[in-house]
């Protein structure tokens, strides 16, 4: 974010934040990589430090506070150290506000304090094999049988699914109710019998970061496990996702900021037929092309960050920044690896890991498409 949006405490905390990061993260995240796994241990070393469950209460051992410049905050300087296979955006950003506005005394004091800690990893499982952004089509079933629902189904590309001891599962629970959906949201919690995973999915990029299958074999999950109201999931979700999108978009901006920062360097320094390659026009108009788009769009994302923490929430503002600034960020990355030249496509540069890294943000939180058709039907067409 801009600093000038930024108060003494948020930079305090940026600060360290880019510390842990250096020092937790940043010498094994390529070993991660090569493992297609990062060590749990980082989750618990993330918990103490307090980088996780920012706007749980305090009681609970969280943060306290629903600001979401922390969250973002933290998210930034993982994506300008290039650690992508680090979930505590998943994990902050995504689940903890159904776990916050959804869950029962109970269910906060039994799920939240390891939260918190790093102890308890967490992930949300919606996506199917047959079924992306549209949700309505889920085939997974859960049906009551006394105290608790039978899950059975399977999902797909979930984020920390290896990981994960908690996950907020979508499930078709009333398929006769179509006009709510008949969605409902169930935690499944590791260990219980029928619930498998498989091994983490190998992606062309992101590969510290654990994907994967999960298959539930008529789990029994008690009643005590669903979150908020039976056959609302679909309600839940819907208004969720805002807050999500926002945040890929402020990742996606920083990401792009880094890449630039990195390509205007290589290009003061660069020479080719006697001078920097910088000093060529087309090259010079390719720069203040970037800049002048990823100006723009952080500037349009900030405004949308503010506003949200001030309650002032659009889910179509939140669509328009969300694919407008994934779009961005992959172009931005393909650009400035073309100014590295042949450098560019080799997997040591920055440069060649972002675009591997990026190619994905045009698709999770809702593909691009999706998102133009929220904002076409707000229009009326």
């Amino acid at each position: 974010m801009q600093d000038h949006l930024l108060d003494p405490e948020h930079r305090d905390f940026a600060a360290m934040a880019r510390t842990f990061v250096a020092r937790e993260i940043t010498p094994h995240h390529a070993d991660w990589e090569r493992a297609g796994l990062v060590d749990r241990e980082v989750w618990r070393a993330a918990g103490k430090a307090g980088l996780l469950g920012f706007d749980v209460a305090a009681e609970y051992g969280g943060g306290g506070t629903d600001d979401i410049r922390y969250p973002v905050v933290l998210a930034e300087e993982l994506i300008r150290a290039g650690a992508t296979g680090i979930g505590f955006g998943l994990h902050n950003e995504v689940v903890a506000p159904y776990l916050n506005q959804l869950a029962t005394p109970e269910q906060k004091r039994r799920w939240l304090p390891g939260f918190c800690s790093g102890d308890l990893v967490s992930a949300i499982a919606l996506t199917e094999s047959g079924a992306g952004s549209d949700l309505q089509a889920i085939t997974t079933r859960a049906v009551l049988d006394g105290d608790a629902y039978v899950l059975s189904g399977a999902k797909t590309f979930v984020t920390n699914g290896i990981h994960a001891d908690l996950v907020i599962v979508a499930a078709k629970t009333n398929p006769a109710d179509r006009l709510r959906g008949g969605i409902s949201l169930l935690v499944v919690e590791r260990g219980m019998p029928g619930f498998e995973r498989g091994r983490p999915m190998e992606k062309i990029g992101r590969h510290a970061q654990d994907t994967a299958e999960l298959f539930f074999d008529e789990v029994r999950v008690p009643v005590t496990q669903l979150l908020g109201r039976p056959d609302r999931g679909l309600r839940y979700l819907t208004e969720h996702l805002q807050r999500e999108r926002l945040a890929i978009a402020a990742t996606a901006v920083a990401g792009a900021e880094t890449v630039f920062a990195g390509t205007l360097e290589y290009c003061r320094t660069r020479t080719a037929f006697g001078q920097p390659i910088g000093g060529f026009q087309h090259i010079r108009f390719e720069l203040a092309e970037m800049s002048t788009e990823l100006d723009i769009a952080r500037i349009y994302v900030d405004q949308c960050l503010i506003d949200h923490n001030a309650g002032r929430r659009d889910p179509v503002r939140a669509a328009r920044a969300k694919w407008w600034t994934t779009d961005l960020q992959k172009r931005v990355v393909d650009r400035c690896l073309q100014l590295h030249g042949g450098y560019g496509y080799m997997r040591e540069q920055p440069v060649a890991r972002a675009f591997l890294d990026t190619r994905m943000m045009p698709i999770y939180g809702g593909t691009n498409e999706i998102m133009k058709e929220v904002i076409g039907r707000s229009l009326g067409v």
